[in-house]
């Protein structure tokens, strides 16, 4: 399947004079620089004290496309109907930055594999991906588990999006960040693969719960809500795992010697500080719909875009509530 979606996309560039070139990267083996896998770090070996980054939300008017230096988006798993791709496609319409980073699950080719599900939405937001890219800003991709069979690919670009294993970025103020997908440092990935296929499974049963509530929310007029994330934070397990994976990155990215990590996978929009390593986690496009944003002076800050999206409403409709008092 990768390799039948590549040759499409290079068919596509190709017609329009794009070709695809080889750029070298730093792309070592995460978690290692002498091969080791990346589960030398035990998740229960690691008891780091934990620091909340303080989160500066500046003002914006609602109407104004937000610029930013950086962005990143990762688990989007286009093809699959848990996919958000209407808050998606709004994003895209409303922000704007020099660089975005793909990170990981961007196409969800486990589901594909089994049923094949593609609607018009997805191919508007692939669109609007390549048209960043052809304007100049600079496109990462990093695949992930879920569209893995992209990693074959790593060091080429297509139609100007980068795609590699793992990459490094330097923020406005000088910090050092590595950027993995980060299912490299998943216990149930790494050692009982067959129980990730499971656990899959019944996750997209719960995304389908939640479509047919947020389709009930829609007709009473009531903003998005993500039932599988309420669920996510109550059960003790799933909070202890999520708090487990965040001190592995750090460490990893620790022993890489980086100032912070970014990554996804986990689907829990996170900005914290473990020992002194900045962890940053974008969130993810079918659950909590957030992506991680850099300023243009350093400054790091998770947008959850159902929320902001409901500010934008709010200040519209007050706006109006004005010019009709006036």
């Amino acid at each position: 399947m990768g390799v039948r979606l590549a040759r499409l996309m290079m068919t596509q560039h190709q017609a329009s004079g794009h070709r695809p070139e080889l750029r070298s990267y730093e792309d070592s083996a995460v978690g290692n620089q002498n091969g080791k896998s990346a589960s030398a770090f035990p998740l229960s070996a690691i008891h780091a004290p934990v620091r909340a980054v303080e989160r500066v939300r500046p003002l914006h008017d609602p109407d104004q496309r937000r610029k930013y230096r950086t962005i990143w988006i990762s688990d989007i798993h286009l093809g699959t109907k848990g996919c958000n791709a209407e808050l998606l496609i709004d994003f895209l319409d409303n922000v704007d930055s020099e660089t975005m980073y793909l990170v990981g699950d961007i196409i969800d080719g486990w589901r594909l594999r089994k049923k094949f599900y593609w609607p018009a939405a997805h191919n508007d937001i692939v669109w609007r991906i390549l048209k960043r890219a052809r304007r100049g800003t600079r496109i990462i991709y990093i695949p992930g588990n879920h569209d893995e069979m992209f990693r074959q690919f790593s060091g080429l670009n297509f139609g100007g999006v980068e795609i590699r294993r793992t990459a490094f970025h330097t923020t406005a103020d000088g910090r050092r960040l590595m950027v993995l997908h980060g299912d490299e440092f998943d216990a149930v990935m790494l050692a009982h693969r067959w129980l990730a296929y499971v656990g899959d499974a019944a996750y997209t049963i719960l995304m389908g719960l939640n479509r047919y509530v947020n389709a009930v929310r829609s007709r009473l007029g009531l903003s998005y809500w993500s039932l599988s994330k309420m669920a996510k934070h109550k059960v003790k397990n799933a909070v202890e795992f999520i708090s487990r994976y965040e001190e592995v990155v750090s460490r990893a990215a620790a022993g890489r010697g980086v100032d912070g990590v970014v990554c996804g996978h986990i689907h829990t929009a996170e900005m914290a500080e473990f020992n002194g390593v900045a962890y940053y986690n974008d969130g993810d496009w079918v659950e909590g719909c957030t992506a991680l944003v850099e300023h243009f002076d350093g400054r790091m800050e998770v947008l959850h875009w159902p929320e902001e999206m409901a500010r934008r409403e709010e200040a519209r409709d007050r706006r109006a509530a004005i010019q009709v008092a006036a």
